[in-house]
């Protein structure tokens, strides 16, 4: 630490999930990283993937079938040649991560790699690691990380704002440049409440998405869409925020927070039912349980609407006990703690908030409007997923491009560090009272829950943007006057992701992929992306 307190490395890497740890490990053998965590590096979005990493890997399927998959979901909004990137790299990126140790699950004889089917692909073409694919990718990962002499690991520290050459005037890297340039970031340590300056040459958003934002989820705490937010305040541009995916299949129990019961369960044959065990699925679409998830999540929520059902079931028992355990060992332990034996009865499931389609606008190596800030995974747009993510297509963007980026960053010139401005918190005083914090947390999500949920209409929309303008006054002047704190960022950070989403879903007038609106019913002839751009920021 240098005598300004200036933490100084090659490369900050904001979020610990796939994608950070994609490129910290392609980069670290000959650059100086850094990568901030919230919790430890294992509490993210990554680890709680259950169902897999989509790859062509039998000569049954096609890279190209993998594309149209891909195309069809995003009901026409992906980007052709972005998929095309994506699904060609695939392979390899599940090469370099049995490279790097994972152990995936294999058939029978141990040679060949067990591949399942989820919904909206024509083949069988998952590869997983069981039912907890995530958490076996980030285990392997993260240890090689901790090993790594080049890489310094901040757990429990969130990053509060990104610091830019529009907000440092004695930046002089290029004088004749007019780009605004990312310089690192302040970073609050929530243990010990001190705001650090961490400059980096390149800087990394892999903070994931902003389930959070909802009152229902199946991601963790720590998704309340932090890198967007900091790359939108820095100027940024942001796209597609109305497309949120709400998985089908989270597990309906008191005691069961976020529990997410994969898609793989319906891929192996699991059938949606409603109370009096009758199928449902064939009244919405052709692929009946294998539809997509934006349908099926749609057909979901109007049968609980329309019965006034707290849920609706899903029913795997016609498979033996041997094979249930062998495929689904993680849901089986979890269904049995709570009391449901999945082999013997159907396990009660809703819709949740599960994946951020849209983000910062990023190019095919991730980069950003901000010269040496790049966006990965959850937190980007890419123009992969269009208006609707294919299932286990998320992991496979965070390798593709996390390699992409750290090839960019690697071939970057190196450039001299200056000055930046440490935290000045002496005309704050700490917090009074929080309950303004845990009460406003609780209303912004209700309220995005009901109003900007499965279905939207114009006045729920219209509703929930005024409620975030007055809630987001309110907070702004708390974070004006007071010492910040973890919770805090993070309501901030939840208030602003929600105003874009509700932006970007009043703009849209048809309903598309994952946004639908009963004003709007019919889908443009002609796709169009929502493109936000800030006006009024500082930097």
């Amino acid at each position: 630490m240098t005598q300004d307190n200036t933490l100084k490395f090659d490369v900050l890497i904001i979020g610990s999930g796939l994608a950070g740890l994609t490129i910290a490990l392609q980069v670290a053998d000959t650059k100086r990283v850094c990568i901030v965590s919230k919790r430890e590096v294992s509490d993210s979005a990554s680890s709680w993937a259950q169902g897999g990493i989509a790859a062509v890997l039998n000569n049954e399927d096609s890279v190209e079938e993998h594309i149209q998959d891909t195309l069809v979901a995003g009901a026409g909004l992906c980007d052709t040649e972005i998929t095309r990137l994506v699904a060609t790299k695939a392979r390899e990126s599940i090469e370099w991560l049995i490279n790097q140790g994972v152990e995936f699950t294999r058939e029978a004889d141990n040679k060949s790699l067990h591949l399942t089917r989820e919904g909206g692909h024509s083949q069988r073409r998952i590869v997983h690691a069981a039912d907890a694919t995530g958490r076996e990718v980030q285990k392997t990962l993260a240890q090689k990380i901790r090993e790594h002499n080049n890489i310094t690991i901040l757990e429990n520290h969130i990053a509060v704002d990104l610091l830019t050459s529009k907000k440092i005037a004695s930046f002089k890297i290029n004088q004749l440049s007019k780009e605004n340039h990312c310089l690192g970031a302040y970073v609050l340590d929530n243990k010990t409440g001190h705001v650090m300056t961490i400059a980096a040459q390149q800087t990394v958003l892999a903070t994931g998405g902003a389930g959070k934002v909802y009152l229902y989820t199946t991601n963790p705490d720590v998704s309340t869409g932090d890198g967007i937010a900091m790359a939108w305040r820095a100027g940024c541009r942001v796209a597609n925020m109305e497309f949120i995916q709400f998985h089908p299949t989270c597990l309906f129990h008191p005691h069961a927070k976020s529990f997410l019961i994969s898609e793989a369960v319906r891929g192996e044959g699991g059938l949606l039912r409603l109370p009096d065990g009758t199928r449902f699925m064939a009244e919405y679409d052709a692929r009946l349980e294998l539809a997509p998830r934006d349908v099926v999540a749609r057909a979901i929520d109007f049968e609980m609407k329309k019965r006034g059902l707290d849920c609706v079931y899903l029913d795997i028992t016609d498979k033996p006990l041997d094979f249930i355990i062998e495929h689904f060992p993680n849901i089986y332990a979890r269904c049995l703690e709570l009391g449901i034996d999945m082999s013997q009865q159907p396990i009660p499931v809703v819709p949740a908030a599960h994946y951020t389609c849209g983000g910062v606008m990023v190019d095919a190596q991730g980069k950003t409007d901000i010269k040496n800030l790049y966006a990965i995974g959850e937190t980007a747009c890419t123009g992969l997923h269009g208006a609707n993510r294919l299932a286990s297509n998320s992991l496979l963007e965070c390798m593709v491009f996390g390699r992409a980026a750290a090839a960019d960053i690697l071939s970057a010139p190196t450039q001299n560090f200056v000055k930046l401005p440490i935290w000045d918190e002496s005309r704050v005083t700490d917090a009074d009272e929080v309950v303004l914090i845990t009460h406003t947390w609780d209303e912004l999500r209700r309220f995005m829950w009901n109003y900007v949920g499965i279905v939207r209409t114009d006045k729920r929309l219209s509703r929930a943007l005024h409620r975030i303008h007055m809630l987001r006054d309110e907070v702004q002047e708390f974070y004006s006057n007071f010492k910040i704190s973890n919770d805090l960022i993070e309501l901030r950070n939840l208030l602003q992701v929600a105003e874009l989403i509700v932006e970007s879903a009043i703009s849209r007038k048809e309903s598309r992929g994952l946004h639908y609106s009963k004003d709007h019913p019919n889908m443009d002839v002609e796709p169009i992306p929502t493109v936000l751009e800030p006006k009024n920021y500082n930097g």
